[in-house]
Order: structure tokens, then C-alpha cells, then sequence
């Protein structure tokens, strides 16, 4: 079985995790699957991917439609003899059904890792009616039912939940958060992980700081956010100095491996306005981090409030805010969370059992059996 995964982001995120963690758990669970992934050449996921044994295939995509990315992708089908192509990302899946107009490629499984509504416009609905897309794998039921609204055959939407990976122990990180931002023992770590883009909304990030430290007066709080920059962290930037909070919030960067330093966070803090099913939350759940998160998304399918975590409408700063201050006065609660959440992920939510679904719906797409 020779699978393709087809990818056209130049960053790192949620969706590059996901391919990383498939193709290595598939592996390990089914060795006889040759799984290579097609990528942007020089770009992060590249490096990210150097230090896997993963198989990587390097196209150029210098713009959007870029004929040497269809070109070398319906070459690469024809020499690999590629079974499956596994489309990772929207830019993907429009050079795929660009290159299957000029060349018949293999079947296609989408992955629709966001819960975006599908635009109503006629190129947008046509990729994603694409007939020779045969499943499209769903992050969270509620990305299913968004999709479902456009895509006209039902049949075709399968929710697999991505999980997180327990299964490959790495190194601890050398970083050091307290030492690196010179905080003391009685600092409370306030962590976020997410790339700096509108779903995030990193603003409300900043603004539950500005909450907590200056109006609740709780100056022992420092909040770390790691993620890649972009054109919006100036204004995040110009933020915190607006608010006067450049001694409790750091924007740090895209940080490799990042996810090994959520067990240095107190608690772990989602404003995302916009979600599929943030990778963020899988591992702060794993590793026995609290959190508290905007209800959006898939989020509260694996968070149930009260039970397992806190959860507040998005934007709603002071509802977000209340939930920190009664978790960090609340040590029991904590204890509650994490014990609850660890054992939620460990039966429901992992990485293998992500794999072991999606290999079931490869078998089904190219052998017509399950």
C-alpha cells in the first residue's frame, strides 16, 4: 500500500503534527504501508521532517497554482505507483484536482482539519464535491457537520479525532522557561501554544492577562505564548504595551518541539475564536496541565466543563478570566481535571488509535473492504 501525503503549508502547525504523528504511528502499526509525504521544499515542515525517517518529496510552490507542483506530483503517482493520495490542506487539494484534470491521479482522502465553513463559491464547492475524493476524514464532529453543509454526499464525512502521541518518548527540552524569563518560584505559568492567525486570537490572550494582573490585581501571573510569528504579532506586540503588561506576557516565537514544555505551564489557556481540534489540547490534557479554553470548535467533544476542564463562550475575557482565578484557588478542582482528562486521552484520544481508524479507511478506499 503506497500512500501519499499531500501537503502545500510552508509553516508548522496542528495539520503538519497530524502528518508526522500518522505516517509515524502507521509505522509501527502497519509496517507494510509506504508512506512518503509531499511537501514545499525549504520550507519549516521540510526541517521538521529531516529528523524523522519519514520519506519526504520536495516540490516547489513559489505561488498558489504552481505548475511545477502538479507536474511533479502527478510524476511522483506514476513512479511511486502511489495507491492513495492523503490531501492534508485546501492549498493541496486544489493543485490535486488541478493535476487529475491533466492526469488521472489515484484516489483522494481529504482531511478537513478546520471547523471554517466551506465558502459558496462555484470553485470552492466543485474541490470539495471533487468526485474522486472518496472520504473526507473530519477533525471533530463539529467540523463534520460544518462540512456537511457543503458537501453534498454525506457518506463521504468520517470524524477521526487526531489525538496525541504517547506512544514515542523524546528528550526533555533544554529550555528552561523560568530560568530563560527570569521568574521566580512563586510565578504561576500561564501557557499558550498556536501560530500567530486569526482562529487563535491571541488578543483575547493578552486581554485575560490584562484581566488578572491589573484588575484582579493577581501580579504573581506570567502568561508565555509560543507559536510562529506573522503579520499580526506587531499589533499583539503593540498590545501588551498598550496594556501595560510587558513584565507578565511573552510572544515567543515558534519554538521546535515546543509541545515538551506544556508541562512547565500551571495552566494551560485557549482563546482561539475559530478551532478544528487544537493539537494544544490533546497534550496539555496528556500531561496533566488544566485548561481553560473558549468553547469553539471541537474543543468541547473532548473537554467537558466541570469535569475535565473550563470552558467560556470566545471573546468572553471576564468568563475566561474567572475560570483561571477559580482553578488557581481551587487545588482539588485541578487535581480533579488532570486525573479525569489523563485517562479521557490515554482510552479515547490517541495517536495509534487515530491511525488504526484512518488505516481501516485506506484499506476501504483501495480495496473496497474495511
Amino acid at each position: 500500500m503506497n500512500i501519499l501525503h499531500l501537503s502545500a503549508s510552508k509553516n508548522w502547525g496542528g495539520g503538519e503534527n497530524h502528518i508526522e504523528n500518522l505516517c509515524r504511528e502507521l509505522q509501527h502499526l502497519a509496517p507494510e504501508v509506504n508512506n512518503s509525504v509531499f511537501c514545499i521544499e525549504n520550507g519549516l515542515f521540510q526541517e521538521r521532517l529531516k529528523s524523522t525517517n519519514i520519506k519526504v518529496v520536495l516540490a516547489p510552490l513559489a505561488f498558489k497554482m504552481d505548475p511545477r507542483y502538479i507536474y511533479k506530483l502527478i510524476s511522483v503517482c506514476k513512479r511511486k505507483k502511489i495507491d492513495l493520495v492523503h490531501i492534508h490542506d485546501t492549498t493541496a487539494l486544489t493543485l490535486a484536482v488541478m493535476a487529475d484534470n491533466l492526469s488521472n491521479l489515484p484516489p483522494f482522502i481529504l482531511s478537513k482539519k478546520t471547523s471554517f465553513p466551506i465558502k459558496p463559491r462555484k470553485q470552492t464547492l466543485y474541490k470539495y464535491n471533487y468526485p474522486n475524493i472518496k472520504k473526507v476524514l473530519c477533525v471533530s464532529k463539529a467540523t463534520q457537520n460544518i462540512t456537511g453543509e457543503k458537501v453534498l454526499e454525506h457518506h463521504k464525512l468520517q470524524c477521526i479525532y487526531h489525538g496525541t502521541n504517547i506512544n514515542f518518548s523524546e528528550k526533555a527540552p533544554a529550555l528552561d522557561l523560568r530560568k530563560k524569563l527570569q521568574l521566580n518560584k512563586d510565578h504561576i505559568i500561564i501557557g499558550n501554544i498556536a501560530n500567530h492567525i486569526r482562529a487563535k486570537n491571541l488578543e483575547s490572550f493578552i486581554k485575560v492577562a490584562y484581566e488578572l494582573v491589573h484588575i484582579k490585581k493577581l501580579s504573581h501571573l506570567y502568561f508565555v505564548q509560543i507559536g510562529a510569528f506573522t503579520e499580526r504579532t506587531e499589533n499583539l506586540k503593540n498590545l501588551i504595551i498598550e496594556l501595560n503588561l510587558e513584565d507578565h506576557v511573552s510572544l515567543m516565537d515558534d519554538i521546535p518541539k515546543a509541545s515538551m514544555l506544556i508541562p512547565q505551564f500551571n495552566i494551560s489557556l485557549m482563546t482561539s475564536q475559530s478551532e478544528g481540534m487544537p493539537q494544544f489540547i490533546y497534550e496539555s490534557l496528556y500531561q496533566r496541565v488544566p485548561v481553560v479554553s473558549t468553547d469553539v470548535g471541537g474543543i468541547g467533544e473532548i473537554i467537558k466543563n466541570n469535569i475535565s476542564g473550563l470552558l467560556s463562550p470566545a471573546h468572553d475575557i471576564k468568563a475566561l478570566a474567572e475560570n483561571v482565578q477559580l482553578l488557581l484557588s481551587n487545588p482539588e478542582l485541578r487535581e480533579k481535571f488532570t486525573t479525569t482528562s489523563r485517562e479521557t486521552i490515554e482510552k479515547n484520544y490517541t495517536s495509534e488509535i487515530m491511525a488504526s481508524q484512518t488505516l481501516e479507511v485506506y484499506k476501504e478506499v483501495i480495496y473496497g473492504r474495511s
